[in-house]
């Protein structure tokens, strides 16, 4: 599997989840997407190589925070003060890109996508 998935779940508003991604092999671009019925898909956070290069949505700044442990090829997205919009379905994708690309989270510079897990916030 290219990208694995865990994490997610159903929280209460004002709370936190954690979303961890496996990846089989590193890519220096990856992210973080969500989609949600009767909304636009839309990119949440971006990675470019090191953590100093991450990229967030309007929405979730602040709030969200997306690392990854290239020992591990694992990205993760702490999700923290969420709020019943940011419940979604939650993809972990990735990419390959060249510094003059841009990895943004508008961009969707993906070419391998995870299953998905749904994130449920209640208020």
């Amino acid at each position: 599997v290219p990208l694995a998935e865990s994490g997610g779940g159903s929280v209460q508003a004002g709370g936190s989840l954690r979303r961890s991604c496996t990846a089989s092999i590193y890519t220096n671009c990856m992210g973080w997407v969500r989609t949600a019925p009767g909304k636009e898909r839309e990119g949440v956070a971006t990675i470019f190589a090191g953590e100093e290069d991450a990229s967030y949505t309007e929405s979730v700044k602040g709030r969200f925070t997306i690392s990854r442990d290239r020992a591990k090829n694992m990205l993760f997205l702490q999700m923290t003060e969420l709020r019943p919009e940011d419940t979604a379905q939650y993809y972990c994708a990735s990419g390959r890109r060249a510094p003059w690309q841009g990895c943004r989270p508008g961009q969707y510079p993906y070419d391998v996508w995870g299953h998905g897990t749904q994130v449920t916030v209640s208020s």
